[in-house]
């Protein structure tokens, strides 16, 4: 393991790389990058960097975005099958149909979809900035908002404002047992349940606080609570734990046994492999330059209304 770091940072070097990470990947490589952070936060990076070679430890949609906003730079993901199941569940020929259906609204679409998909958006979001974004836009105005759904239920919850939903859910966010969940808060009474809003309505119910990735890290910080049950993807706990050794951390179960709350998509990313990324300058995102602008004008919209 030594020797990956070692050459991950010689090579760092001489290209002049700098390693983007998102918080869910694992803890090797999170510990390895220059900068972690939610979806909000790596594009918001990713727009400042001087590297000239970047590195995006995450899922594809997140290494798009960076060459959405980089053009000229060389964007890299470890590996090119990492994908997203909003992004999957969102194609971008139905999502123009859908459009095409609702003439007059404005469509407010999650960072997590496709490079083709946000080329179709008004105005891009992140769970972090959202609500913001739908408070924006004048009272009266008929919104879309895709593709997640429960994102999107919350949202509507939280401004009040009547949107149309794509029906798209997070293969991760969806598999929280709401049954389990009661089992751990009578286990752990003193526990707070905190959860992202991407998790399914019974579970939001029962939490006591709801936030993006970054709020979630923050809150447990500034939170006096000593335990929490957290409702999201499994990497998270690695940053939390990291802040606050003395508190403890549980993880929301999945239904069934398996490994749910961890994403399949962000944990296909390794150390070897992004050795191998490095190495290699590949495998490399790129755009057509049609679709990169056209994707470019709703992702700076986001941009501009998070300053």
């Amino acid at each position: 393991m030594e020797n990956i770091e070692f050459e991950i940072a010689k090579l760092k070097r001489e290209r002049n790389a700098v390693i983007l990470a998102h918080w869910y990947q694992d803890s090797e490589i999170q510990d390895l990058a220059d900068f972690l952070g939610d979806s909000l936060a790596l594009a918001q990076r990713a727009a400042r960097t001087q590297a000239d070679v970047i590195v995006l430890a995450g899922v594809r949609f997140m290494a798009e975005t960076a060459k959405i906003l980089n053009p000229e730079r060389t964007v890299l993901l470890p590996d090119m099958e990492a994908g997203c199941s909003l992004a999957d569940g969102c194609p971008a020929g139905p999502f123009r149909a859908w459009r095409a259906r609702h003439p007059g609204h404005v469509a407010i679409t999650y960072i997590n979809c496709t490079a083709e998909v946000k080329a179709l958006s008004d105005i891009i979001c992140t769970s972090s900035n959202a609500e913001s974004i739908i408070r924006s836009i004048p009272e009266g105005q008929p919104i879309l908002f895709a593709p997640d759904r429960n994102l999107g239920r919350y949202l509507i919850q939280k401004t009040g404002r009547d949107m149309l939903l794509w029906p798209g859910t997070c293969i991760v966010h969806e598999t929280f047992s709401q049954r389990k969940i009661i089992g751990l808060k009578v286990r752990y009474p003193e526990a707070l349940l905190i959860a992202h809003p991407e998790c399914e309505q019974p579970v939001l119910q029962l939490a006591d606080y709801i936030s993006s990735t970054t709020g979630l890290i923050q809150f447990v910080q500034q939170s006096t609570a000593r335990t929490f049950i957290v409702a999201t993807e499994a990497g998270v706990l690695h940053p939390m734990q990291a802040a606050c050794p003395e508190k403890t951390f549980i993880p929301a179960p999945p239904e069934n046994g398996c490994g749910c709350n961890e994403c399949p998509h962000m944990r296909r990313n390794t150390l070897e492999k992004v050795l191998q990324c490095l190495r290699n300058l590949r495998p490399e995102i790129s755009l057509d330059e049609d679709l990169r602008r056209r994707a470019l004008k709703p992702l700076g919209r986001m941009l501009e209304l998070s300053t």
